[in-house]
């Protein structure tokens, strides 16, 4: 098995326009995806951002600090080519969001779940067209038809580097209100994140610290907060 690893062979990354967005090219060589597609970015600010990444290597390439390309490729390589699949996917955590399924007891945790989460279902509600309704225990209830089509359309209406990003945001998080809230800056994206953990949070306030979960769920906090960024990268100048 061979260990050979692409190494660092471009002086200079730069951002430039081309294809009716922007592109990267190393030395004027344009940067390609992992599928050999031209990555043709929607944004300057995302093309800055991937040039960055790759103006930041040193010595052996490591992709794992290389984010925004890594989402970048997905949307190109795989998301563009199942769009529909992957919108439907995520409209689809809408009947069983996490913010619709609540404990009976105990009372302490019942009025936590209320006082964070009522609010985000009203503004889905309010904003997005779309009234959820909660329910008690984990057997599953069919929500409101209309109310799901109104997030399908949501959903589908993402372009792919858009739906790429939202993919983690509702993913990582169970729930697609918080996605979009998180897209639409409806609260601080730490605060989102600990109202989708709260649950977990409970837990942990009850049997104590567990620090392997609790270096999980940083990873998954990172990723998160990476969603968040590239989203945002989508819609930048």
């Amino acid at each position: 098995m061979s260990d050979w690893k692409a190494k660092r062979f471009w002086k200079e990354a730069k951002a430039v326009p081309a294809g009716g967005g922007h592109a990267v090219e190393l030395d004027g060589r344009p940067v390609k995806t992992p599928a050999k597609q031209p990555l043709i970015l929607p944004t300057e600010a995302m093309a800055k951002a991937v040039a960055a990444e790759w103006d930041a290597q040193e010595g052996v390439i490591n992709p794992h600090l290389m984010p925004v390309t890594k989402t970048a490729n997905s949307a190109i390589d795989k998301v563009a080519a199942q769009h529909a699949e992957v919108a439907d996917m995520l409209a689809d955590y809408g009947d069983s969001d996490l913010l619709c399924y609540r404990a009976d007891t105990p009372e302490e945790l019942v009025a936590r779940q209320k006082a964070h989460w009522d609010p985000m279902l009203d503004w889905a509600a309010e904003v997005l067209g779309a009234r959820l309704e909660p329910r008690v225990g984990i057997m599953h209830r069919p929500q409101d038809p209309a109310a799901l089509e109104a997030l399908r359309r949501r959903t589908h209406a993402l372009n792919d580097f858009e739906l790429a990003a939202f993919h983690d945001l509702v993913s990582l998080s169970g729930s697609l209100v918080l996605g979009f809230a998180a897209t639409m800056g409806a609260r601080d994206i730490e605060v989102l994140w600990d109202i989708s953990r709260l649950d977990e949070a409970w837990q942990a306030e009850q049997w104590g610290r567990d620090d392997a979960a609790e270096a999980l769920a940083e990873v998954k906090k990172a990723a998160f907060l990476h969603a968040w960024r590239m989203f945002a990268l989508c819609r930048a100048g």
